[in-house]
């Protein structure tokens, strides 16, 4: 009995290659791609596939937002992270959503098969060099000050993250400051460009 697997990836070469390697071996076939985390957080609820294999950077919804997602409704499937991104935070937080496989793109080919044979069958996968940095490098981020953070590096400004999020202009502030503080930032700007290079947003 083949593994059944949906690509999520919103780089079409990449996804199509992808698609292309996994579908020449013997036991996994490839049922579904999305290009977005929400279209392919449908096509779980459609297909209900054994292996969801998903990046993290992607639209409307993220790789480690859609395997949270999977985790709750959808506990059958498991999910492995294939992304360029080697940051120990985005591992932390793709374990902590419930992620089992979590490999870099330039591992060969064979690999990625392997790992999700692993992943299948109930076996964690994890790209050993940040498996050693994610446990040595703590997020000292809430998910409070990472949501503010986030927001502040988009562009947003206090008062526009506050109306987003519910919350007082001066909640707003004393978050970000608390966020700057902890990173050892300059500014709400730099305190966002340290957190997203430690893949802590």
């Amino acid at each position: 009995m083949k593994i059944r697997v949906i690509l999520a990836e919103d780089q079409s070469l990449v996804l199509g290659a992808l698609a292309a390697l996994l579908g020449l071996e013997n036991d996994i076939e490839v049922v579904a791609t999305a290009a977005d985390g929400a279209s392919a957080l449908r096509l779980v609820a459609e297909h209900t596939p054994d292996v969801l294999v998903t990046d993290i950077e992607m639209p409307v919804m993220t790789g480690i937002e859609l395997a949270a997602a999977v985790r709750r409704d959808y506990p059958k499937t498991r999910v492995a992270i294939v992304t360029t991104f080697a940051r120990p935070g985005y591992l932390r937080r793709a374990l902590d959503a419930g992620v089992t496989g979590y490999l870099l793109k330039d591992a060969p080919a064979s690999e990625l098969a392997e790992a999700i044979r692993r992943v299948n069958m109930g076996l964690r996968v994890i790209e050993p060099t940040l498996a050693v940095d994610a446990w040595t490098e703590r997020d000292p981020l809430s998910d409070r000050e990472r949501a503010v953070l986030k927001l502040a590096g988009d562009g947003s400004s206090s008062h526009e993250i506050a109306n987003k999020l519910g919350l007082t202009d001066g909640t707003v502030r004393n978050y970000l400051s608390e966020a700057i503080g902890k990173l050892g930032a300059a500014n709400r700007v730099d305190a966002a460009r340290i957190a997203r290079e430690r893949g802590w947003l």
